[in-house]
């Protein structure tokens, strides 16, 4: 078994006159969390757009458990959670989650896996409700609860803790790294550094270039900062120093 769950070689991808992404590179090893942090604007969803094989890069390649993307064969494997609420509103909550399930080829413990996923966001008592019907923040869940439903190797979460109580939040962040401990490996793309102490691994991305990455300690260490934000501008000013 290959070491990297994901590797991405020189990508570059343009919008226009927007260079999203600029010959970047990264390693995930499998069974870890890496984060993505970065302001609005600064490449981590055209990066994962990539990773799960919804965009095609202008150039470089990009690996996912060992296949080059974009492969549909991977789909059952990976689990993503966008940042725009992607569900269906006029399903209900539970056939949502059946749904995917059965996009992913899960058909003999699918009730089984439902009804862990819902617990684990608490929506079991919401689980008859349209999704139409729901808070934003209640959607946010259910968004997450479809990701992780059938139980993928590779789990892609862009932001997924905005709107979500503080209580949960920390009941997510304790399920990732249960996850972890099975193997699975996560990305989460965030513009909140106080999440990203959370993670083994980060990336400080920037204007579609990957600035620094390394553990939060490393980072604090190499930068000599106190806080990870602080870090942060140390590293862009470090590669605008250099431009």
């Amino acid at each position: 078994m290959e070491p990297y769950a994901v590797e991405v070689n020189n990508l570059h991808k343009r919008f226009g006159h927007i260079h999203a992404l600029r010959g970047l590179s990264v390693q995930i090893e499998r069974g870890i969390t890496y984060g993505l942090l970065g302001p609005n604007g600064a490449g981590k969803t055209t990066l994962i757009r990539a990773i799960v094989g919804l965009l095609r890069p202008d150039a470089g390649t990009v690996r996912v458990l060992g296949h080059p993307m974009p492969d549909k064969r991977l789909m059952a494997r990976i689990g993503y959670m966008t940042q725009n609420i992607a569900l269906y509103e006029d399903l209900t909550v539970r056939q949502n989650l059946a749904f995917f399930a059965a996009m992913a080829g899960v058909v003999s413990r699918a009730r089984q896996q439902i009804d862990e996923v819902l617990a684990l966001v608490e929506l079991s008592d919401r689980a008859d409700s349209r999704v139409r019907e729901l808070s934003g923040g209640l959607q946010r869940r259910c968004s997450l609860a479809c990701a992780l439903v059938h139980r993928p190797a590779l789990v892609v979460l862009d932001e997924p803790t905005v709107g979500v109580d503080p209580q949960l939040r920390v009941q997510f962040w304790e399920h990732f790294h249960r996850l972890n401990a099975e193997g699975v490996t996560l990305i989460v793309s965030s513009h909140v550094m106080d999440e990203a102490a959370r993670c083994h691994r980060l990336g400080f991305l920037r204007d579609g270039e990957l600035l620094a990455e390394g553990s939060a300690v490393d980072l604090l260490e190499r930068s000599g900062c106190a806080t990870l934000e602080d870090a942060f501008l140390h590293f862009a000013e470090q590669v605008a120093a250099v431009s």
